[in-house]
């Protein structure tokens, strides 16, 4: 009897760690960001761009705060017992929040993120980010954590981060949440690879955004099911404007993939 005691003890405890490590719904709401987006972030009509109004950003600025601080009060033990989606939306999410806030730090006084600054790429090493009981810095946030951690392999991120430059994929004028990312993220893409000033096919070339020179190995690694650039951009054919022969050429190589110019000119409403 006694032994039974023990296995069904046994049984119990083990049940209790299961459940204790499930996911669970997450208790927080993107709300508060959700609210500045789409008030002060104006997508063009064909919805391929946007523009930032900082100045508004700003006259609201104590409402950013709040949601940073939100971000803030999340634990890294509640936030690793969420879904995947839910995790990875949350941090995209912050990486915009936190890319707005930077720039309302120096706003208007900059025509470019990379003004911030004395050194290339100095804006995105600023330890600035107060996420999980620390400071970090927003590469720390793209390429440790959204990138980095061996979780989320998406290679759509790249069409959700936003950089606060035009050449940039648009910020978009929503939040975005576990339960809708796959959907915002595949839109996200698709609207991005529209935009012909910025990906376009001349002859047998197809130019593409730096991005993807930038990101190359995240679109060839395995990351969605996508073991080359050329099978990413033949899936998004439709939106690139390539017919079906174009998307073979694509993919035998006919085609060569080329990168066109990138405008790091400030996202602002009001340039």
């Amino acid at each position: 009897m006694k032994k039974n005691q023990s296995l069904l003890l046994a049984s119990a405890l083990l049940c209790g760690l299961t459940t204790g490590a499930a996911e669970t719904e997450p208790d927080f709401s993107h709300e508060t960001w959700n609210n500045l987006l789409t008030r002060f972030v104006n997508l063009s009509a064909d919805g391929t761009a946007s523009r930032v109004d900082y100045e508004g950003f700003a006259e609201s600025r104590q409402k950013l705060a709040t949601y940073l601080n939100e971000l803030a009060s999340v634990s890294k033990v509640d936030f690793d017992r969420w879904s995947e989606a839910e995790q990875l939306a949350f941090l995209i999410n912050a990486y915009n929040a936190w890319t707005v806030e930077l720039i309302l730090e120096r706003y208007p006084g900059i025509e470019s993120i990379r003004d911030i600054g004395f050194l290339p790429g100095a804006a995105w090493r600023l330890r600035i980010v107060e996420l999980f009981g620390r400071k970090m810095s927003l590469d720390n946030l793209e390429h440790d954590m959204i990138r980095g951690w061996d979780r989320f392999h998406e290679p759509r991120i790249h069409f959700a981060v936003n950089c606060a430059a035009i050449g940039c994929p648009a910020l978009s004028d929503r939040a975005y949440s576990g339960s809708t990312l796959n959907d915002q993220l595949d839109r996200n893409a698709r609207q991005f690879l529209k935009d012909r000033s910025r990906n376009y096919a001349i002859r047998s070339d197809l130019y593409v955004s730096p991005i993807f020179r930038w990101y190359r190995e995240d679109f060839q690694d395995g990351w969605g099911g996508y073991e080359s650039l050329s099978a990413f951009l033949a899936e998004y054919g439709e939106a690139l404007g390539l017919s079906e022969a174009q998307k073979a050429g694509l993919m035998s190589g006919r085609i060569r993939i080329r990168f066109s110019r990138y405008d790091w000119s400030l996202n602002s409403l009001d340039p």
